[in-house]
């Protein structure tokens, strides 16, 4: 275990995200508010702290999986009680287990949240809110990565342990060039959206922050209404399209932009991402006819939903808790199957959803033909056994800690409805339930136990589930 580097890594985390403090400075200065002085005073205390723990990099640079898992786990707990000090300090957020909440939630892309009132923030308390989702979206470490230099060409397992899915590799032959191409598409993508949001009436800054929650699949709503505040077909549809595009992995976006069409195209994960949307969409459509007077108005709201649940947005237009319940176990079930892998979306991911399933055929092909020998296939290419097991410990983790969380969440008197559908909600990283937690309410009535667990559930789902439990364990830290 290369420690000294783990320290370093984190250094440089803490110098990039002091100077991030500045940003909603910026916001309180051109509304002339005062909490801006306490992201400043934190702020300058980060960037002080980050430049003494790495003004001198180690002479071991190694980087390896343990160290990957350590630097990652570790750099999300501390970023996300850092960043919930400002909430406190402003008396915005009083409680310091909701601050943490509220901010894990930001930097995890989950979108929950425990204010009743969003609209009594300060602009600076809601800009800091939203640009959590935008920088937590694409990850954190690989900001740093992208602009830092850590350790030369060994910084992968970085950016394997903290982005999404069941395998990450390298667009180019540097992490680095492949991290400032990650986050050069995912800037550009932001500022798109935010021009096309524009041309539907909505104010700049609302602008801003709803295409940070978008770009992240984060969620925040500026609005206590969320979107449907603004009531505009327009505004939804831009929006639709845009949570649905940054589900999408970045690689094929990466090759679309090089004119790579054909690659995009043969892309087995992209092609089940858009007929399960296509299909939830439909059915949903057909489910909710009756409570809207047009089918264009049922197709609005529910492409909007499946869009907003699937890609782990969590943003709402329309209060599904009062849908049909085939409608509701579709959107639920949607939480579960996630985006992309490689997106910015959580969930389960889609490329692991059918491996699953490809895997459970050859196994019954094995059982009338215990002789036949047949590999998994997935993007026309044979899956490896060790990524097979990697995603089945990946699931039988999953339910251990879901089923852990919603025995102490039942426990603590949560009904059973509001409680599986929270846990599925933070550790899917998607934002509002159903129920006590759904749409149009939030998880600030729940006790702070339950807050702990679903803060810890919102962290294990964005980074994957092993960074999370790996801290836990002995063998982590031993040479």
């Amino acid at each position: 275990m290369n420690k000294k580097m783990i320290v370093f890594t984190i250094g440089k985390l803490l110098t990039i995200t002091g100077l991030l403090m500045f940003m909603p400075v910026i916001v309180s200065l051109i509304y002339q508010e005062t909490e801006g002085v306490y992201y400043a005073i934190l702020g300058i205390i980060m960037l002080a702290l980050g430049i003494l723990i790495s003004r001198k990099a180690p002479r071991k640079k190694n980087i390896y999986a343990r160290e990957g898992f350590a630097i990652v786990a570790l750099s999300w707990l501390l970023i996300s009680l850092l960043g919930a000090i400002p909430f406190c300090l402003t008396g915005e957020i009083p409680s310091y287990v909701d601050a943490v909440f509220e901010t894990v939630s930001g930097f995890t892309t989950t979108g929950s949240s425990i204010l009743s009132n969003v609209e009594a923030l300060s602009h600076t308390s809601l800009f800091w809110r939203s640009f959590t989702h935008w920088v937590g979206g694409m990850g954190i470490l690989v900001f740093v990565i992208a602009f830092i230099p850590i350790a030369s060409g060994r910084s992968l397992h970085i950016l394997r342990a903290e982005v999404p899915g069941p395998v990450v590799g390298k667009l180019v032959s540097k992490v680095r060039l492949t991290a400032r191409i990650l986050y050069v598409i995912y800037a550009i993508m932001t500022v798109i959206e935010i021009i096309l949001l524009l041309f539907g009436g909505m104010p700049l800054f609302d602008c801003i922050l709803n295409a940070f929650g978008t770009a992240g699949t984060g969620g925040f709503g500026i609005k206590n209404a969320s979107i449907a505040a603004y009531d505009s077909a327009y505004i939804d549809g831009v929006i639709t399209v845009f949570m649905i595009l940054f589900g999408i992995n970045f690689n094929l976006i990466y090759f679309f932009i090089l004119g790579r069409i054909k690659e995009v195209l043969k892309s087995e994960e992209l092609r089940w991402y858009l007929i399960i949307i296509v299909a939830a969409i439909a059915l949903i459509t057909i489910n909710i006819l009756p409570l809207y007077d047009s089918i264009l108005s049922a197709f609005r709201y529910s492409s909007f939903q499946v869009g907003s649940i699937i890609t782990t947005t969590g943003f709402v237009t329309a209060d599904y808790g009062q849908w049909p319940v085939f409608s509701q176990v579709i959107l639920l079930s949607l939480m579960f199957v996630g985006a992309c892998s490689g997106s910015t979306g959580g969930g389960i991911k889609v490329s692991r959803i059918v491996i699953y399933f490809k895997n459970a055929r050859n196994e019954l092909h094995k059982l009338l033909h215990p002789h036949s020998v047949r590999a998994v296939e997935f993007e026309n290419q044979p899956v490896e056994d060790n990524v097979i097991r990697t995603i089945h410990a990946y699931l039988v983790v999953y339910i251990t800690i879901f089923a852990l969380s919603l025995l102490i969440l039942t426990f603590l008197n949560l009904d059973f409805k509001s409680a599986f559908s929270a846990i599925a909600s933070c550790l899917n990283n998607i934002g509002p339930g159903l129920d006590v937690v759904g749409p149009v309410s939030n998880f600030g009535s729940l006790p702070d136990v339950s807050k702990i667990v679903l803060t810890f559930d919102m962290l294990a789902g964005r980074l994957e589930l092993f960074p999370m439990l790996l801290l836990f364990s002995p063998s982590l830290w031993r040479k």
